[in-house]
C-alpha cells in the first residue's frame, strides 16, 4: 500500500493549519500507519486487497491490528481531501438542502458541529455522515470510523491533538472553527452524497 500524497502543497492551508503541522501530519502519523499496515499484511491476503477491503475483513475476522492502521491509513486520506485549499466555506446545492432539512440551516449544523468536537474526550474523529435521507454528525474514538458501515463518510474533522498542537496548542475550539468557516472543501462532501433509492436498486 502507497503512501498517497497530499492533494495541495504543504502550505496551501496556511494560515489556519501550518506547512509544519502539515509535513508532520502527512509525513511522520499518517505514513506511520501506512507503514505498519503493509507490516502487518505483508504476505497475506490482505495485501492485494484495496483499502476499504482490508477494512471490512479485518472488522469480520477481528484482526484489531490491521483495522486500526488500515482505519487510520484511511481516515486521514478523507481528512486531506475534507479541506481545501481554496477555502470553500459555503456549501450549496443538494447537501445544503440535505443540510437544511437535517439541521435547520447551515449555521445549526456549524454550531452543533463545533459542540460535538469541542466536547469530545481524547482522541478520535468528527464526521458529517450520510445516513439515507439525512445527515448526522458522527463521533469516533481513537482509529474509529463509518467507513465500510451502513453510514457514508461525507467529511471529518482530525481531533487528535497532532492536527492541532502545534498551531492552536491547547485550543482546540479555534482549530475547530477554522475547518468549519474557512477549510470545508463542500465540493468533496457534495460528491459522496449518494441516492437512497438508487442504493436500493443496486
Amino acid at each position: 500500500m502507497i503512501h498517497p500524497n497530499l492533494p495541495y502543497d504543504y502550505d496551501a492551508l496556511e494560515p489556519y493549519v501550518s506547512e509544519r503541522t502539515m509535513r508532520l501530519h502527512h509525513d511522520k502519523h499518517h505514513r506511520g500507519y501506512v507503514e505498519k499496515l503493509n507490516k502487518l499484511i505483508e504476505g497475506t491476503p490482505y495485501a492485494e486487497l484495496p483499502l476499504e477491503e482490508v477494512i471490512s475483513k479485518a472488522r469480520g475476522e477481528a484482526k484489531i491490528g490491521i483495522l486500526n492502521n488500515a482505519l487510520q491509513a484511511w481516515n486521514h486520506e478523507f481528512l486531506w481531501e475534507s479541506m481545501a485549499a481554496s477555502g470553500e466555506t459555503s456549501p450549496d446545492g443538494r447537501i445544503k438542502d440535505m443540510i437544511e432539512k437535517s439541521f435547520g440551516d447551515v449555521a445549526t449544523f456549524k454550531q452543533q458541529f463545533r459542540s460535538a468536537a469541542a466536547s469530545f474526550f481524547g482522541s478520535g474523529w468528527v464526521w458529517l455522515v450520510q445516513d439515507g435521507d439525512d445527515l448526522r454528525i458522527l463521533t469516533t474514538g481513537n482509529a474509529d470510523s463509518p467507513v465500510g458501515t451502513d453510514l457514508t463518510p461525507l467529511l471529518v474533522l482530525d481531533v487528535w491533538e497532532h492536527a492541532y498542537y502545534l498551531d492552536y496548542q491547547n485550543e482546540r475550539a479555534r482549530y475547530i472553527d477554522a475547518f468549519l468557516n474557512k477549510l470545508i472543501n463542500w465540493k468533496f462532501a457534495a460528491a459522496n452524497l449518494y441516492s437512497p433509492d438508487v442504493r436500493k436498486v443496486a
